[in-house]
């Protein structure tokens, strides 16, 4: 056993850029999970501005001074961060409200009816017993849920007191991050080895991997949320907004998150139109949605494809999701795509391989 070990060390640990690699992984990860809750607005700032950067590149490429370039850029931002908190934001959570007061019990009575019907039909396979523990169970749900949404008590101002404290700090540090950059850069690669070729390797790979698939996603949920809302305001379906966030939201989670958010969008219009042509129109207009959306955009967009299989992509989600929530679920796949990279750039000896025996003559 101690040889087996021995010889699995000596293979992935021979290498000193192997130790170095694994310090600032686990260095990293420790910083993380021990402060990630005092230091959420330097990360969230560090996240922000790096998907600006790319933008100020290409301001910089076309001429203009790297000062005035992350001044407009910033101020982009600060214009897109004011609509989101006073336009957007305040009618979601309207309809939100509208939503779970009008709409819930409505369709919690619909699902009654049809439950209760179904023991007359399908007597063997269900009872009218199992059917009232389960709408007493969803009624209780619906009432907890409604509670939630439609009350804000006093134990929510500590966490407005934090998001106040995100709005001013957020901001700031995201402005110093990209006009100073340069300098910090050169100060953590001062407290680096000189000798730092695999980590190179890593970030090289990483760079323009993350960069491509978290801006590319960010634009995804720009445009699918827009196209959605232009949709259902046509089609005057109710809740248009509120519905249009959630279709956007939902390519954060590749394969699960369009069939998830399928359930709002059929059940509102099928409250609202019922078994009408106006209903089958919401869904076929959003299926072409999803469809331009998987066949044209993502593969528009994510140019240079992120090599993961379907499983991997799912076992990450559900790992960093339960770990750090919806932050988690946004960047499952390009943390799945960093230890694919710190794999493969990994320096390992390789084992001699046996000598073949030459072909009888």
């Amino acid at each position: 056993m101690f040889k087996v070990f021995k010889g699995w060390m000596e293979r992935w640990f021979a290498d000193e850029e192997a130790v170095y690699l694994l310090v600032a992984l686990v260095g990293g990860l420790a910083v993380i999970l021990l402060f990630g809750n005092i230091l959420a607005p330097v990360l969230a700032a560090l996240v922000l501005a790096y998907l600006m950067q790319g933008l100020v590149s290409a301001l910089e490429r076309r001429g203009l001074p790297s000062l005035l370039s992350v001044t407009l850029v910033f101020l982009l931002f600060l214009g897109g961060l004011v609509a989101t908190l006073v336009v957007l934001l305040p009618m979601v959570w309207q309809q939100t409200v509208m939503l779970v007061r009008d709409q819930l019990p409505h369709v919690l009575k619909n699902s009654e009816q049809w439950l209760r019907a179904l023991p007359e039909q399908y007597p063997e396979v269900i009872s009218m017993e199992q059917v009232n523990i389960l709408v007493n169970s969803a009624q209780r749900e619906l009432a907890q849920f409604g509670q939630a949404v439609l009350s804000l008590s006093l134990s929510s101002i500590p966490n407005l007191l934090e998001i106040l404290v995100f709005l001013v700090l957020v901001p700031l540090l995201v402005f110093f991050f990209l006009k100073d950059r340069q300098a910090l850069v050169s100060w953590l690669l001062g407290l680096l080895p000189s000798r730092r070729n695999v980590l190179g390797r890593v970030w090289q790979e990483m760079d323009g991997q993350i960069a491509n698939y978290v801006r590319g996603k960010a634009i995804e949920i720009l445009v699918v949320g827009t196209a959605s809302f232009v949709a259902f305001l046509l089609l005057d379906l109710n809740y248009a907004l509120l519905l249009a966030v959630m279709v956007g939201l939902s390519v954060i989670v590749p394969y699960v998150g369009a069939t998830l958010v399928t359930l709002p969008v059929a059940a509102v219009g099928y409250t609202q139109f019922g078994w009408s042509g106006d209903f089958a129109l919401v869904m076929v207009i959003y299926g072409v949605i999803q469809f331009l959306d998987g066949n044209i955009l993502v593969p528009l967009l994510f140019s240079e494809a992120v090599n993961l299989h379907p499983v991997a992509i799912i076992v990450a989600i559900l790992f960093f999701g339960g770990i750090w929530g919806l932050w988690g679920v946004f960047f499952a796949i390009p943390l799945a795509t960093l230890l694919k990279a710190v794999l493969n750039a990994w320096p390992r000896e390789e084992k001699e391989k046996p000598q073949e025996l030459p072909a009888a003559e």
